[in-house]
């Protein structure tokens, strides 16, 4: 095998914020030791969305992949710890549910836990799924564990990820990236240079310093500077499936302890969200403006925070969905640029880097290959749809009808791809799940069973199993998660201690 043939030496990202610097620090880090260049083009004067102040556990590995210090970038982005999302008013009025990391119970015997679960139900255990997840009874304690005390505990099974300043993440992965020799230049952009056969050729500023590369990467936003404005990719709306098409959002001042989960609370047209951090905690209101003006929507984010707000309400409006192809030529598009999907399971930053990952492992040379951008495509996509169904899934088992908008949700038309999901549920709990996707089955168990949708029989197979000792074996495993819960410190005692961010 011969060394690579015309390898890029030069790569332009376009657009800072959380994407733009995720990208540079990521391929950044990768290419440190090598001749390839890389340059982000940033401009003071454009203001980033930065409501993604929720994460998942994928975002743990990223940190840890680039050797960043996770503490100090605790401290930094002020975060405070995320055990999973706690719904209320989704399945109906005045009930909630919520989806852990992690992983509920373990498998028994070599059966499938939910199997076990279902089957000890139907023999009359009324024990709630949630008593088996680790981070369900953390939460409702306050508590948060010492990651390196779990090993040989029922918390080994428990995933933590953060909520984040994203504005101050971004400018510690900036730092970060900087130091690693990625070149940062101010302006903005005024024009976009092609070659003859499409490929863009560079980029000039306002100043009128005109930046040349081999590959650029669009984080320029909503507006997908490179990617759509320039190489007319075209775009897929999803709100057809998901009809939210604004969000108002508000920061507040902290007031009582410090949850370690994010709050999601429906909403006659939508739902809110409450994400704690150390220094403050960030409100908002994804709304559908069919069904509520955005004075109303404003003032029924004003009417439920319970902090005093730290600005002015900002109102953004989006359009989930996908560009048609994520990579055009030689241009790559990530975060808002590539799409949006409502931030009700907080995966965009995960589709950052999960899309970064891709595209690291098909890494092109000047020489493109059709067949692996297509082959990228592809999977980016299937992504972006896995995601986008289980979304879905939230809104349209709802037993809500009490507005015209949970109405709709009842009746609106779903992707077959998630219809085919629940039908197979339906029969016996079963889920078909790859392996890479993001939302595995303790996730789908999760929502389902929060939302009351429940299959109509368990394994069959489970009938081998003497009816008291599988409910002794479930009883064990839940007293112990709450024997082992007691021995830890509370959300914000653990912050305290480890992880303060100076004032």
């Amino acid at each position: 095998m011969k060394p690579t043939k015309n390898p890029i030496q030069k790569m332009v990202i376009v657009g800072g914020g959380t994407a733009g610097w995720i990208a540079a620090a990521t391929i950044g880090n990768i290419f440190k030791n090598t001749e390839l260049k890389i340059e982000l083009v940033e401009s003071d004067d454009i203001g980033i969305v930065g409501v993604g102040e929720a994460t998942i556990p994928p975002l743990i590995t990223i940190l840890e992949s680039l050797g960043v210090d996770l503490v100090d970038f605790i401290k930094e982005t002020q975060a405070s710890f995320k055990l999973g999302i706690k719904f209320e008013d989704w399945k109906d009025v005045g009930e909630s549910y919520f989806h852990p990391f992690g992983t509920v119970g373990q498998k028994i015997n070599g059966y499938d836990f939910y199997q076990c679960w279902l089957k000890a139900q139907a023999e009359g255990d009324d024990t709630p799924l949630m008593a088996h997840s680790p981070e369900s009874v953390l939460s409702d304690q306050g508590k948060f564990f010492l990651p390196h005390e779990a090993q040989n505990t029922p918390l080994a099974r428990a995933f933590y990820a953060l909520h984040l300043d994203s504005a101050l993440a971004g400018k510690y992965l900036r730092k970060f990236a900087e130091k690693i020799g990625v070149i940062r230049t101010e302006g903005m952009v005024k024009q976009v240079k092609q070659h003859d056969n499409g490929d863009i050729a560079s980029v000039i500023l306002k100043s009128g310093q005109e930046i040349s590369a081999d590959f650029f990467i669009d984080c320029s936003g909503f507006k997908g500077l490179l990617i759509e404005e320039t190489l007319k990719t075209g775009y897929e709306s999803w709100a057809h499936y998901l009809p939210c098409n604004k969000a108002v959002t508000v920061q507040t001042k902290n007031v009582g302890d410090t949850l370690p989960y994010t709050i999601s609370k429906a909403q006659p047209a939508g739902w809110m969200w409450k994400i704690p951090l150390q220094h403050r905690t960030g409100n908002g209101y994804v709304y559908c403006d069919k069904y509520v003006s955005d004075e109303q929507a404003k003032q029924t984010l004003l009417d439920n925070i319970d902090g005093e707000p730290l600005m002015e309400p900002r109102t953004i409006p989006f359009t989930t969905g996908m560009r048609n192809k994520s990579w055009v030529n030689n241009c790559l598009s990530l975060g808002l640029a590539q799409g949006f999907i409502e931030p009700l399971e907080s995966t965009a930053i995960h589709l950052v880097s999960k899309t970064i990952a891709f595209f690291i492992r098909m890494f092109p040379t000047k020489d493109r290959n059709q067949t692996v951008i297509d082959e990228y495509n592809h999977v980016v996509r299937a992504d972006y749809e896995e995601i986008r169904d289980f979304l879905v899934l939230h809104y349209c088992k709802t037993s809500r009808n009490d507005s015209e908008f949970w109405r709709w949700c009842q009746e609106m038309d779903i992707p077959a791809t998630l219809q085919r999901k629940l039908d197979y549920f339906q029969a016996f709990g079963g889920l078909t799940i790859r392996d890479e996707e993001l939302f595995q089955s303790t996730s789908w168990y999760a929502v389902l069973d929060g939302l009351g949708v429940k299959p109509d029989n368990y394994n069959p197979t489970l009938d081998i199993w003497e009816s008291e000792k599988l409910k002794k074996i479930l009883a064990e495993g839940k007293q112990g998660l709450i024997n082992i819960t007691k021995q830890q410190p509370s959300h914000d005692e653990f912050i305290e201690k480890y992880c303060k961010a100076a004032k």
